[in-house]
């Protein structure tokens, strides 16, 4: 990596109360993001991704090792990380755009600067007719647009995806992951996103990074050296794939 990395997880480590002792859930985990780069994190179901994802957030705080976001030691990551559950979490008496302005009106940002803000970027989205919409009248693809639009407004630099199209059925999930690929390249944010879809890892990332069962650990970090669009039929995508399973096996039961 050249220059200085957007993100640094240096060392972190997590465990829960559990039958009267602790479950070590994250042992040790270390590594760094690009400005701009998308990495997505996959290992073993029950392995801590999430739980990581979140203390990289703030939601959560780590019993050892730290945060540095911009080559400082970041107390509350919060601030510079938007992040986006699986669960859409919009409300369902709440119209789209409503919706989609709610972390600014919680911020303190006038409702027509923020509808402006928003309404600018609903094309982008593929909402522009959509902004009077209630979520059931929306489609689950849709919904998840809707949800990522609000995480992107908080203009932070950094955003977290926990398993964002990990609900919707196949064709939609694809769809999803193309029109992300592009959105990345247009946005140009840091994102990392956590996965169980070896598939989705390659389409999306320039880095794979492969946890080991739990406690977890850093079993490896892969470049996906290829060209975008990128194909699953492809001989270095079929490759690639192969590599990450055979990884993936010896940690553990992929999820």
């Amino acid at each position: 990596m050249i220059g200085l990395p957007r993100l640094r997880v240096h060392g972190v480590s997590k465990a829960f109360p559990y039958d009267g002792g602790s479950l070590l859930t994250l042992d040790g985990v270390s590594f760094d993001v690009a400005p701009e780069e998308f990495v997505a994190i996959i290992g073993p179901s029950g392995c801590g991704k999430s739980t990581l994802l979140e203390i990289i957030c703030g939601l959560q705080s780590a019993d050892a090792g730290w945060i540095e976001i911009d080559g400082r030691r970041a107390e509350s990551p919060g601030k510079q990380v938007a992040y986006m559950p699986q669960a859409d979490l919009l409300f369902p008496w709440r119209r789209t755009l409503d919706n989609i302005i709610l972390p600014q009106i919680v911020q303190g940002v006038p409702k027509k600067e923020a509808e402006a803000k928003a309404r600018k970027w609903l094309p982008l989205f593929g909402l522009e007719d959509f902004e009077r919409a209630y979520p059931g009248q929306l489609s689950g693809g849709m919904r998840q647009r809707a949800a990522l639009l609000r995480t992107f407004l908080t203009e932070r630099d950094i955003v977290a995806l926990d398993e964002p199209f990990g609900a919707l059925d196949s064709q939609t999930r694809r769809r999803l992951q193309e029109w992300l690929a592009g959105l990345h390249g247009e946005l140009g944010r840091t994102i990392l996103l956590v996965t169980h879809d070896v598939e989705e890892a390659i389409l999306l990332a320039d880095r794979v990074i492969v946890l080991s069962s739990r406690p977890a650990r850093v079993v490896e970090e892969i470049e996906v050296a290829l060209p975008r669009p990128r194909s699953p039929l492809a001989s270095a995508f079929v490759e690639l794939k192969g590599r990450i399973l055979g990884s993936l096996d010896r940690t553990g039961t992929m999820g």
